[in-house]
């Protein structure tokens, strides 16, 4: 079965008063000279108008929607790549310590007496701080405060054995050079 689609003309007619439109009708023509109607009540000639004069604004609402859905996209994406940087970073950071804890402890374990109670106290401290580090929740507050904490007691550690140690993933103190020991 064959669908057969007639060309139509459209046309409008009504009672214009003082710019108003009282009624509107639709005249629908087919190919064959049949009139069909449809009526309509408008309140202005505007209306007739609407999508022409609101074109500017449709086009600004499908702007802002299509900008918003691309800007939600980038971001998501741009916050992913600094969320792995950031914490790629934090991560050096911490395996730092924990490989200066555990040399620190290595040396303890061979001469008990190499280091005076208080470093030992510290290195004890700073094993606990990192022990307590939330990695499975980094968005847990405390995060920030451990390893604020654990740079402290780091730099504490180091200025009290006399020896300059840095991590390349933290700021650097200004006017430190790398010497080293």
């Amino acid at each position: 079965m064959a669908l057969v689609i007639e060309p139509k003309f459209i046309g409008l007619s009504g009672y214009f008063i003082n710019g108003r439109v009282l009624n509107k009708s639709i005249l629908i023509f087919d190919s064959l000279g049949e009139v069909s109607t449809s009526s309509q009540t408008v309140n202005t000639v505007d209306d007739i108008f609407d999508s022409a004069l609101n074109l500017e604004d449709a086009h600004y609402k499908e702007g802002y929607s299509e900008g918003y859905t691309d800007g939600l996209n980038s971001g998501k994406d741009e916050g992913n790549q600094v969320g792995l940087k950031t914490g790629f970073e934090v991560g050096k950071e911490l395996g730092f310590y924990r490989g200066c804890i555990e040399v620190w402890n290595a040396a303890i374990l061979v001469e008990p007496t190499c280091f005076s109670s208080r470093v030992q106290k510290s290195i004890k401290q700073m094993d606990g701080l990192l022990r307590t580090y939330p990695f499975s929740d980094p968005e847990n507050e405390s995060a920030t405060d451990t390893i604020d904490s654990l740079r402290l007691k780091f730099r504490t550690i180091c200025a009290t054995l006399n020896i300059r140690l840095e991590c390349d993933g933290y700021p650097k103190a200004s006017g430190i050079d790398k010497t080293g020991f």
